[in-house]
């Protein structure tokens, strides 16, 4: 009976030293998967991009007065975002890291495409390689390394060149100059060749008829022009021998930026001939760029 008491005196107090070992032991820090950066590049530091593929003309971009403009295969304004989606590879990060020893085990022999970023010191190559089969993600080669990445790098820099052209039918500067509109050469307002103008931050018309107020004004021209975007563009060649309705913005300098009407429906079709780019609207986004909110009699 006393040994069987003391073998249970022995078992609780082991029971006890193991409860307080666990209760009392540092608890595991639980760590993140390292990540390695593909590169401690800047942003701002660049002034060209352009991408190259192996059997077609490269897309290029330049930035001018802190704006990138397209230069190949067009000449023309560029979406800003989507020339700073291409450049975000120089934050990407990478659970996966390989030395660059056997660029062919990778595809990087013959990459799918190249991402040249040019700054004053040089220029930061991206190769695109294969595809892994098991996480579905890009081998990209920079500098000695190789990394696992998303696919969504390349897309965005494979993105079809014509998307990549702005589509708001004014530039920064003209929209921070509009001073007026002479709507007189489109059908709907011939007959009082309307013009609305801004004179120090007042709205007027030629047309008696209107009852126009300076906030109905104010967001018309914030909504309909300063925020339009089109849902899409094409080139643009003027066809003269074709008179279209057209109409222009008044700039703050004395300029003029002329529009052409091209169509009306299903979609607003605008042709800008200076730019050689022809912007689609909706019809309804259309129909308020054209017509101001005058409430007339």
């Amino acid at each position: 009976m006393k040994k069987r008491w003391l073998l249970n005196l022995v078992m609780l107090a082991l029971v006890a030293g193991l409860v307080a070992f666990l209760y009392l032991r540092p608890k595991a820090i639980s760590e993140a998967p390292l990540q390695h950066e593909v590169s401690n590049l800047k942003l701002a530091d660049f002034t060209q991009v352009k991408v190259e593929f192996p059997a077609q003309v490269p897309t290029s971009f330049d930035k001018i007065d802190g704006l990138w403009r397209m230069t190949s295969p067009y000449k023309t304004r560029a979406d800003q975002i989507s020339v700073q989606r291409i450049l975000a590879i120089i934050a990407a990060k990478s659970l996966e890291k390989f030395p660059n020893t056997d660029l062919a085990k990778f595809g990087l022999d013959k990459p799918q495409l190249k991402l040249k970023l040019t700054k004053a010191a040089g220029d930061e190559v991206f190769s695109f390689g294969t595809f892994n089969s098991v996480t579905e993600e890009q081998y990209v080669g920079y500098k000695d390394a190789v990394y696992l990445l998303p696919g969504s790098y390349a897309e965005a820099a494979t993105t079809q060149a014509i998307e990549f052209i702005d589509k708001t039918p004014l530039t920064k500067n003209e929209t921070k100059q509009i001073a007026g509109f002479d709507f007189s050469k489109l059908e709907q307002w011939q007959a009082n060749a309307l013009n609305v103008d801004l004179h120090d931050g007042n709205w007027k018309t030629n047309d008696t008829k209107a009852k126009i107020t300076q906030n109905d004004m104010n967001e018309w021209l914030d909504f309909s022009w300063k925020q339009a975007q089109a849902k899409q563009v094409e080139l643009y060649l003027p066809n003269h021998k074709i008179a279209y309705p057209s109409f222009d913005v008044k700039l703050k300098d004395g300029k003029h930026v002329h529009f052409d009407k091209i169509s009306e429906a299903p979609d607003l079709l605008l042709g800008r001939p200076d730019e050689g780019i022809m912007y689609h609207f909706s019809n309804d986004v259309g129909f308020n760029m054209l017509n101001p909110p005058l409430n007339l009699k």
